[in-house]
């Protein structure tokens, strides 16, 4: 599995960053690595320097053999609040996606 971070100009510390969350995405999403092929995660703060509630974005992609890729987007108050609930989702998302494969 392929693992893609990536910031807007507003999120500082990338290599630092990048380190951790790739080494995130490859344990939270470890039982999905037969079937997942990369995974794009986007990081965003909206607001840019003004300070705003919710306002640090994460999105994530994930890419799966001969399927459409799956995103989903969420908003919190830090990058690491929003890339946890965000996991969470995605995680979600590809059991029930697999579990509707393995149904056909």
């Amino acid at each position: 599995m392929l693992v893609q971070i990536n910031t807007d100009k507003n999120i500082e510390g990338f290599s630092r960053m990048n380190d951790f969350f790739t080494e995130e995405v490859k344990k939270e999403l470890a039982r999905f690595d037969d079937k997942v092929t990369r995974v794009e995660v986007h990081f965003g703060d909206e607001n840019s320097t003004k300070f705003g509630k919710d306002d640090k974005r994460c999105t994530i992609e994930v890419r799966m053999e001969k399927k459409n890729p799956i995103a989903i987007t969420t908003h919190a108050e830090t990058i690491e609040k929003s890339f946890y609930e965000a996991i969470e989702k995605i995680k979600r998302s590809l059991g029930t996606t697999l579990e509707k494969m393995r149904a056909h």
